[in-house]
């Protein structure tokens, strides 16, 4: 008897693993590389060196927890959509891996971690979580009526610099707004690329996009143009805190990186697509980070 309860026990748990990887694989758990370097270089800047242990670990919390959020109401709401395209359809939520309850679950206990990172930081960060959470919920549903839709993405990704710089200081910067401005173009840019993958499907579905709107060719120069400008935010930064070396150091290699990712594709081929998306911009964002913390650690 006490032998068939622990095989019920360990059947339960492995269970509980499962669909915990499962959950992980559905928010895609280790795109938070594209977010969290930011969010850490923000830290460094605004404590002029080594962040406070307890600002480093709740802004870590914060940072999961909205990009947690984010990813699993962005699965939730375009879950039908998902379903339809024969890229997507083999994702946890069309498969019925995961059931939307969990999904639905999974999301309030991340805003509620964010909530909770929130009130340890500062007032203003608690102060600014409805904000966040707007952005959040509002950003799934603009790609069914404005091909804008890459920047509200990107506003999400603002308050990963933006958020670290207040949660350190308690109060705005100019140099704050700038990091947030080209994290967020950064990643408006990237998402602009990620929308060629899909572009016939939006279109005979009525899903908005830069690519659907324009074109591929249009697409390409909006991605470029939009990176340009996310870049000349990040050099502004450099005057207003005096920094250093090694910032110029990792802005110029984000040139080069930024540079090759466009190498890799052109109107008549995407197929390096992946490569360009998900490899170059995760290294993008830690390389930034690094030589940010480096420049802030040493002057």
């Amino acid at each position: 008897m006490a032998r068939a309860s622990g095989a019920g026990l360990r059947a339960g748990w492995r269970a509980v693993v499962r669909k915990l990887v499962h959950l992980a694989e559905l928010v895609r758990w280790e795109h938070t590389v594209f977010a969290l370097p930011f969010a850490y270089a923000a830290t460094f800047l605004a404590s002029g060196g080594w962040p406070s242990g307890h600002d480093f670990f709740w802004v870590t919390v914060a940072m999961v927890g909205a990009r947690t959020a984010a990813m699993g109401l962005n699965r939730l709401v375009d879950r039908a959509l998902d379903a339809l395209n024969p890229r997507t359809s083999h994702w946890h939520l069309p498969r019925g891996v995961v059931k939307p309850g969990e999904v639905v679950a999974l999301v309030v206990v991340s805003l509620a971690a964010l909530a909770l990172a929130a009130a340890m930081l500062n007032p203003l960060c608690l102060k600014l979580f409805p904000v966040a959470v707007a952005v959040l919920v509002v950003y799934p549903y603009t790609k069914r009526f404005t091909w804008g839709c890459h920047f509200v993405l990107g506003l999400a990704e603002f308050a990963a610099p933006f958020g670290g710089w207040i949660a350190v200081t308690g109060r705005a910067h100019p140099a704050a707004f700038l990091l947030g401005a080209g994290a967020g173009l950064w990643v408006a840019g990237f998402d602009i690329l990620y929308a060629l993958a899909d572009v016939d499907f939006d279109r005979a579905h009525g899903v908005h996009s830069i690519p659907a709107r324009f074109g591929t060719r249009a697409a390409l120069r909006w991605s470029r143009a939009v990176h340009a400008v996310a870049w000349l935010c990040l050099l502004g930064v450099m005057p207003l805190l005096r920094a250093g070396l090694w910032y110029g150091a990792g802005l110029g290699a984000m040139a080069g990186l930024l540079a090759y990712e466009h190498s890799l594709l052109s109107a008549s081929d995407l197929s390096r697509l992946n490569r360009a998306f998900f490899d170059l911009n995760g290294i993008i964002s830690v390389v930034f980070f690094v030589a940010t913390a480096i420049s802030a650690v040493v002057g």
